[in-house]
């Protein structure tokens, strides 16, 4: 396939129209005020985004309650903007655009995979703990009707709002663990009202949050949701319900579904091990899913739905996002880390590079000859989760300085981020005072 290919326009069914098939995926960039309001360093990251070639960028978690953050630093549109968040939001949508790319706001609500520094009690579907060691998840706490009601209309709130300030598109966050994507599974929710049990049960919230959001956007404003194409993990989320819930999503009229996979427990899009075996599932292998996580799911989807696919995970050389242009497991490719440390990687490609750099490939916190110590879960999560800070550490010297720090360590990355998320929450906590 030719690069021509890869950047093709697509017309979504609502219309609108993105100049190529390249996503700059979510990422959480960490690096709005305390009280969730967007920054300059946010509007230089995204505008040097912009410069890079993707036709669409998505933003990070822009979450619907302070008290749920996936992180501190997360943009909050908690009701209505005021004016100097609303005056910010136009800020960043406006430097996020100004190549003529679009920008989408990726909405979320991150339910029991909030940090308990932030809630020690967070809101989930049942009081189902997350599975991991180290105490930085508190007990969560089952939502009760009314509350999820509220946190529907939130993301309608949500929506309307990136609308107004100029974003171009949204999408709501239903995978990955977060609150919306724990509905969906019957390990985390274990509820026995209408919101619970059967698949079409687990699968209402998300229903009803698209079709507030649609009713708050009009219909010829993209709407994507985010989706596990599992959740690779015993009890959870399997792929024939993501199969039956994409079908009721492109019934809902939504006009890109991303496919994904995994939560905090089983980190399946990081191509990391989780703190259990994966739960095989029951989808056909190809050769391509060594690099690219999602395609054979997404290939399997296709059959069934007709909404256009964004595939995200994994995708580093062009010939395998050749393929899944080719084979018609996607029509979007959704591209992250790559984004980190190349922000300009959609204009490389068209430009005729063939492969990604992956750094990733040789971070590790942990070196090689201690690499007994990760039989420890509690090693084995921290070592993960210290290699995503070099990550975070890239973004954040994108957004202040608008270059990145290619020979920072996994340490001193980890140390900065840790840094970075105590000095946020210590400002939160002051002004909540």
């Amino acid at each position: 396939m030719s690069t021509a290919e890869l950047s093709a326009p697509l017309t979504l069914p609502c219309g609108a129209v993105l100049p190529n098939r390249i996503a700059k995926a979510a990422m959480t960039e960490g690096l709005a005020t305390p009280d969730g309001v967007p920054t300059d360093e946010l509007e230089r990251l995204y505008g040097i985004w912009s410069d890079g070639g993707a036709g669409m960028l998505l933003s990070g978690n822009i979450q619907v309650d302070r008290d749920h953050l996936e992180r501190p630093g997360n943009i909050v549109i908690q009701g209505e903007p005021n004016a100097e968040l609303a005056s910010h939001l136009e800020r960043l949508a406006k430097a996020a655009t100004r190549n003529g790319n679009h920008f989408w706001a990726q909405i979320s609500h991150a339910g029991r995979q909030t940090q308990a520094a932030v809630n020690p009690h967070p809101k989930a579907p049942s009081a189902v703990k997350l599975g991991l060691p180290g105490g930085q998840f508190g007990e969560p706490v089952a939502l009760t009707i009314d509350e999820i009601h509220d946190i529907r209309d939130r993301f309608a709130i949500a929506a309307g709002a990136v609308k107004q300030a100029g974003f171009t598109g949204a999408q709501i966050h239903a995978a990955h663990g977060y609150l919306l994507s724990s509905f969906l599974s019957p390990r985390a929710n274990q509820r026995d009202d209408i919101y619970g049990g059967p698949l079409e049960n687990r699968a209402r919230f998300l229903l009803e949050t698209v079709t507030a959001v649609r009713d708050a956007v009009g219909d010829d404003f993209p709407l994507s949701v985010k989706l596990n194409s599992a959740d690779f993990q015993r009890g959870g989320f399997q792929f024939e319900d993501s199969l039956q819930v994409a079908q009721w999503l492109g019934e809902a009229g939504i006009d890109l579904l991303e496919i994904s996979g995994g939560n905090y427990e089983q980190p399946k899009l990081l191509g990391v091990e989780g703190i259990e075996s994966e739960e095989t599932q029951n989808v056909a292998p190809s050769t391509a899913r060594r690099e690219a996580y999602f395609v054979d799911f997404a290939l399997a989807m296709q059959e069934k739905v007709s909404v256009p696919l964004m595939v995200t995970g994994g995708f580093r050389s062009r010939a395998a996002m050749d393929y899944a242009l080719e084979s018609g497991a996607a029509d979007v490719i959704g591209i992250g880390r790559p984004f980190c440390h190349m922000p300009d990687a959609a204009n490389q490609l068209f430009a005729g590079l063939e492969k990604l750099p992956a750094p990733e490939d040789g971070l590790a916190l942990i070196p090689s000859w201690l690499g007994f110590l990760k039989r420890f879960q509690m090693v084995k999560a921290i070592d993960s989760f210290a290699t995503i800070y070099w990550f975070y550490s890239q973004l954040y010297a994108l957004g202040r300085t608008g270059k990145t720090v290619p020979k920072r360590s996994v340490f001193a990355a980890f140390r900065e981020v840790e840094a970075t998320h105590k000095q946020l929450m210590k400002e939160r906590s002051e002004d909540s005072a």
